[in-house]
């Protein structure tokens, strides 16, 4: 049983290796990418539009809509890398029900990236809002002792919403695995169809929070007297 797919290495020559999370990431990248191709190469802007259209507008629409009462902003410019992370994760939680697969979402340094992404993407995303100033301004209230602080809160996030996830994703399947050993078949299948919702769950939490930690950042705070 491994702990993580970087223990699980298909292929090393000298320092180079193509371990699990590395297949199963490209896996995923792959079928996000054609998905998203498949789906969206016969659009329709007429005034008859399919109804599958039809229904992934309304999906759409509903993802906007709580995006912005959530940040209290347009969602349109950040809205699809939003969308991608929770796409990316809910497929690899998702594909984690097929024997043999590895989520890559269970390792560490999977999870460290998505949360390094989002934390570069909170000031770009910011500084084009609210520009360079009021950006780092913000690290600067409510007065000036506080810059430590929201520095490192800013760091202690980042760390949080990787370990969240990768915790999650893992402890999952080392149950599942444990349960597979000990218990009679029917028992991990409906572990596993538990195990599905919570890692889409999970994928929805850890896309939500990068739109609030997007949209705090895109915020001015006024200082407080």
């Amino acid at each position: 049983m491994h702990v993580s797919p970087d223990s699980l290495v298909y292929w090393q020559h000298g320092f180079l290796q193509i371990n699990a999370t590395i297949l199963f990431t490209w896996i995923v990248i792959v079928i996000v990418t054609f998905g998203s191709w498949l789906i969206t190469r016969r659009l329709s802007s007429g005034e008859s539009i399919p109804r599958w259209q039809n229904f992934l507008e309304i999906i759409v629409s509903a993802i906007r809509q709580q995006l912005k009462e959530i940040t209290r902003k347009e969602p349109d410019r950040f809205m699809p890398f939003v969308g991608t992370l929770f796409l990316f994760v809910a497929i690899s939680n998702t594909l984690s029900l097929i024997p043999g697969f590895q989520p890559p979402t269970g390792s560490l340094s999977t999870t460290a990236a998505l949360a390094i992404a989002v934390f570069i993407a909170v000031p770009i995303y910011s500084v084009s809002e609210i520009g360079l100033v009021n950006y780092f301004r913000n690290y600067l209230q409510p007065s000036f002792f506080m810059l430590p602080f929201n520095i490192i809160g800013e760091f202690s996030r980042t760390l949080a919403l990787a370990v969240r996830l990768f915790g999650n994703v893992m402890s999952g399947t080392m149950i599942v695995a444990i349960l597979l050993m000990l218990a009679p078949v029917f028992v991990p299948i409906l572990i596993q169809l538990l195990g599905l919702l919570t890692g889409l769950v999970q994928a929805y939490i850890f896309a939500i929070l990068a739109a609030v930690y997007i949209g705090a950042g895109m915020q001015i705070q006024k200082k407080t007297k």
